[in-house]
């Protein structure tokens, strides 16, 4: 078997060959030998004609599986190559990929490709395994969505008279350890509450928190939190949210200038496809991200109907692929 890729040239002619997908896929679901995803039995038998294994165990159905099942991939009629090859752009394309550019270099329609986006998305998703945050925390908040001064007059009088100054935007959150990994989320507010929440659940009580003053409106006790007014400077010796701002910065270039219109109901996984990357730019070559992402397939399932948001009018049987 030829090397494994470290480039996105070599990787394209790498998984050109579905034995080299299988293999490169195989060799990080199952480090320790092929098991049945549905039992977990290792009494497994590979057929090559078939392209699939079948458990020997006869206590459950559907025996017969291939390395999609139980992933992002499984009911997927598009080839391992496509994936895989979707995967590498996204987690290593700085600014994102665009779902009109994917289906153009991969040969598949738009729609297909924006559910593969979403898809891998899915897999690049923080499981918060890491544990809380500790140490130096940044805490900031930014607004996403359309800007008040590229509409007409009368639509930005109408937009005020209804969402406020701000106009219909989203809110996201995020906590930022210095020296450590980011974690952003879409809030449904800036309250005093919402933001207590967040906080709590994922920074380690002890913490220092930095943040700009809106934090003086749900500081708490269990923080030693410093506060720096934005209306007057951005850094006052060791209080600042600057690394936040690095983060939001790469999100809004990626959100405007790649994806152009991002729905409010999707925009938690650009969020985290952002972070993804974020918290993977130090120390890793775009292989080593692309195998940090393929380890990540496992277990996540995101149908159309799901992605759409109408799970309840479709709801497919399981599949044996």
């Amino acid at each position: 078997m030829a090397s494994e890729p470290k480039t996105l040239q070599e990787a394209l002619i790498y998984f050109a060959d579905a034995k080299n997908c299988r293999e490169y896929l195989v060799a990080r679901r199952w480090p320790n030998g092929v098991t049945c995803p549905r039992c977990g039995s290792d009494k497994v038998a590979f057929m090559e004609k078939y392209n699939r294994w079948q458990c020997n165990s006869k206590t459950h159905a559907n025996r017969q599986f291939t390395s999609k099942t139980g992933t992002i991939f499984e009911d997927s009629p598009l080839s391992l190559d496509k994936w895989l090859a979707a995967m590498w752009l996204l987690v290593n394309c700085k600014n994102g990929i665009s779902s009109y550019e994917v289906a153009r270099d991969l040969g598949v329609t738009q729609k297909s490709a924006w559910h593969m986006m979403h898809r891998i998305r899915l897999a690049m998703q923080d499981d918060l395994t890491g544990g809380m945050l500790e140490g130096e925390v940044e805490v900031d908040e930014t607004f996403i969505g359309g800007k008040m001064r590229n509409m007409h007059q009368s639509r930005k009088i109408r937009t005020q008279k209804e969402h406020g100054r701000m106009g219909p935007k989203t809110i996201v959150v995020g906590l930022l350890e210095r020296g450590g990994n980011v974690r952003a989320t879409v809030a449904a507010d800036r309250s005093k509450e919402s933001m207590q929440e967040i906080v709590g659940s994922n920074i380690q009580k002890g913490a220092e928190i930095f943040s700009d003053e809106h934090g003086r409106f749900w500081s708490m006790d269990d923080y030693t939190h410093q506060i720096v007014n934005h209306l007057e400077k951005y850094v006052e010796g060791n209080v600042h949210t600057n690394g936040l701002e690095n983060f939001w910065s790469l999100l809004k270039r990626g959100l405007a200038g790649t994806y152009v219109s991002v729905e409010p109901f999707h925009l938690f996984r650009y969020v985290d496809e952002q972070a993804f990357r974020f918290n993977n730019r130090k120390g890793l070559n775009d292989s080593d991200r692309f195998d940090l992402a393929v380890r990540s397939v496992v277990g996540k399932r995101l149908t159309w109907a799901e992605v759409t948001g109408k799970v309840a009018e479709c709801q497919a049987p399981p599949s044996a692929n």
